[in-house]
């Protein structure tokens, strides 16, 4: 298979097909005043002037431009996504061979973006899925997403006597934490998260917002949340996020 300049022998695992090639590199999100490409520049923009380093510039750095090519390793394996999960099936991923396929989401790339020294991005790109065309679903979407890390001194440093409190403990897992986080640290940066987020949707689609958090199961964060809107009177799934799991960002 030719795609974006590059040939990817076919094995028993390639399944992508000519239409859904086409659609490579189209880049969507990065055509100025498409629908796609409005909403990224928004949330980049709220972002940008929103949370700001101590030099006055940007605290998140945007990356839109990664290829949407990547390896089985960094959509799947990096994640920690277990070998036999469901998530991994040939009928829910385009391959291009056992080692290369379409991105299915974003998150293929916060391995690499963390391990090159990042610790506040944002990724936005085309992601590709093996859905069945209906009024919610195309084999084509685009995704944003977040990633922000906290050092001790971070999280902590507005609170009061916060220079005894700790990120890391030898704990045990569960609902609501992971084992070798601190609830203090859990709860602050859940609420961290999710204030940021409301926030952004309140920018999106104006102040007033009807907004509930459901608990759900990613395999690279936990807790995980799915952020719901009322949407003329029907609640609607906007996002998902969480903590991130730390055997991730120690790897």
């Amino acid at each position: 298979v030719e795609l974006l300049g590059k040939a990817y022998p076919q094995d028993d695992y390639s399944n992508v097909t000519e239409k859904i090639l086409s659609k490579v590199g189209k880049n969507l999100h990065n055509k100025k005043h498409h629908p796609l490409w409005l909403i990224k520049e928004q949330v980049k923009d709220h972002f940008y002037k929103q949370y700001v380093g101590r030099r006055g510039t940007p605290l998140f750095s945007v990356y839109d431009g990664l290829s949407p090519v990547v390896t089985v390793q960094q959509n799947f394996d990096s994640l920690l996504i277990p070998r036999n999960h469901a998530s991994r099936r040939k009928e829910d991923n385009y391959y291009l061979n056992r080692d290369h396929m379409l991105r299915a989401h974003t998150s293929a790339h916060q391995w690499d973006l963390i391990h090159s020294g990042l610790d506040a991005f944002l990724a936005v790109g085309d992601v590709y899925r093996r859905d069945t065309i209906d009024n919610t679903h195309y084999p084509v979407f685009h995704q944003m997403e977040g990633v922000r890390l906290f050092s001790c001194h971070e999280l902590f440093s507005g609170i009061k006597d916060g220079e005894g409190l700790q990120l890391f403990e030898q704990g045990r897992r569960t609902a609501h934490k992971q084992e070798c986080h601190t609830m203090e640290a859990v709860r602050l940066v859940e609420f961290h998260l999710k204030q940021v987020l409301v926030k952004l949707m309140a920018h999106i689609f104006g102040d007033g917002l009807q907004v509930r958090w459901v608990d759900c199961y990613f395999p690279f964060t936990h807790p995980s949340f799915e952020m719901e809107i009322n949407f003329q009177g029907e609640w609607m799934e906007v996002l998902g996020c969480g903590v991130m799991e730390q055997q991730l960002v120690n790897s």
